[in-house]
């Protein structure tokens, strides 16, 4: 058959032979000859990918521009806003962090564990230069960038300024309009939020957790800030915290979760750092989920509580509750401080948070000096609700690393 159609006239031919040689056609792979660019675009994956991700990652920092910080200038980033596309330092990594992840998104260069597809979006958005050019295309000539020694207060500004308000970016006059109309909305909603929480200290305890839950859950999408709280110059003190490190939360597992189904629960995690709060991924149907995730706060100078909420995701009503916990982190940073000024290297018992009737833990919690890292390993019984536990590994990080 196929030899009959190179010889026959290209015009198909009619009756029913005419639907078998549409369905060939229509079938029929296309091998075009890709163009130069295309090829040499795929050699170039193809060549960039024979390398590792941390490799590949390596050499971008090497690439012009990207060896400082992209915000204030500082020498030797160790950090990366994934969403953003720059490296940062780990001061500017804390105001990207204050920002919340819906618009900057911190990992590290050295500690977190990098994948090609992570590099790939990377080396798509450009570095420091090409994202530079773009948020800061009409930046005032009366305004300076920060500099490695600049206050928090005057990193936060520009940050905010640059990455959540787009006020250097370059754009037309419909969406300088469009920004402007979104914020006299933001304005209105804080200013009904107050009689909000009013009515909701009149709820169930139950549906107070909810709401909690749900305004952490809002906190994502845009971090709420308090028009009084303001410096002399009129800018929102909001993020404008010294950070003193880094805390490392991998959320390992729960054992026997409380039941907000049917038969079982789809649980997920928050964490929440001073104004800080990430979450973990939804695991469907499960009561004793593993999720071994790591997730990065910063340290407020002030060291608060790190709080921890388990919730049941659900999709068309209300996230249920599934209990909670506040674990005192102060130990596990104050033992970092002190092995950071020694030169103890073997491995070592720093301190011990001892399990009793009056708290939580469901078995001694023990601060190790391990491989030059000082961690704390807690398992823990969830308050305020009828049965669950939780186990989850902390690394406090110096802001030296």
């Amino acid at each position: 058959m196929s030899a009959q159609y190179e010889k026959s006239d290209p015009k198909p031919p009619s009756g029913s032979g005419s639907c078998l040689y549409d369905l060939l056609c229509s079938e029929s792979p296309r091998w075009d000859r890709p163009s130069d660019a295309e090829s040499t675009s795929w050699f170039l994956r193809k060549e960039r990918r024979s390398f590792g991700a941390q490799e590949r990652l390596e050499r971008m920092l090497e690439e012009s521009g990207n060896h400082v910080c992209a915000d204030c200038g500082s020498p030797d980033p160790k950090w990366v806003s994934l969403s953003i596309g720059v490296f940062i330092c780990i001061k500017c990594s804390g105001v990207h962090r204050s920002l919340g992840s819906h618009i900057s998104k911190v990992l590290s260069v050295k500690l977190d564990e990098w994948t090609d597809d992570q590099v790939d979006s990377l080396e798509n958005l450009g570095g420091n230069n090409v994202v530079n050019n773009k948020y800061e295309a009409f930046l005032p000539d009366n305004l300076k960038k920060p500099r490695p020694d600049s206050s928090i207060e005057e990193r936060s500004d520009f940050i905010r300024r640059k990455y959540e308000m787009q006020q250097f970016l370059e754009c037309n006059e419909q969406t300088v309009c469009c920004h402007q109309s979104h914020q006299r909305t933001s304005v209105l909603t804080l200013q009904i939020t107050p009689s909000h929480h009013f009515s909701d200290k009149k709820s169930s305890e139950k549906n107070s957790r909810h709401r909690i839950g749900h305004r952490f859950r809002n906190s994502w999408v845009r971090k709420d800030i308090d028009p009084l709280k303001t410096n002399k110059k009129g800018n929102s003190l909001a993020g404008m915290v010294e950070f003193v490190g880094l805390i490392k939360v991998n959320v390992v597992k729960g054992t026997n979760l409380a039941v907000r189904d049917m038969l079982s629960s789809d649980p997920y995690v928050i964490l929440v750092c001073g104004q800080q709060s990430v979450k973990t991924r939804v695991i469907k149907n499960n009561l004793n989920p593993v999720w071994n995730e790591s997730l990065m706060l910063s340290i407020p100078e002030n060291v608060p509580p790190l709080k921890v909420f388990v919730y049941d995701k659900d999709t068309f009503t209300t996230d249920d509750f599934m209990g909670d916990a506040e674990i005192d982190i102060q130990p596990l940073v104050a033992a970092a401080k002190a092995y950071e000024k020694s030169e103890i290297n073997e491995s070592m018992q720093l301190g011990k948070w001892v399990s009793n009737k009056d708290n939580q833990l469901k078995s001694d919690s023990i601060i190790t000096l391990t491989d030059g890292k000082v961690k704390q390993e807690i398992s823990f019984r969830l308050q305020n609700v009828e049965r669950g536990t939780l186990e989850i590994e902390l690394e406090c990080v110096p802001l030296t690393q």
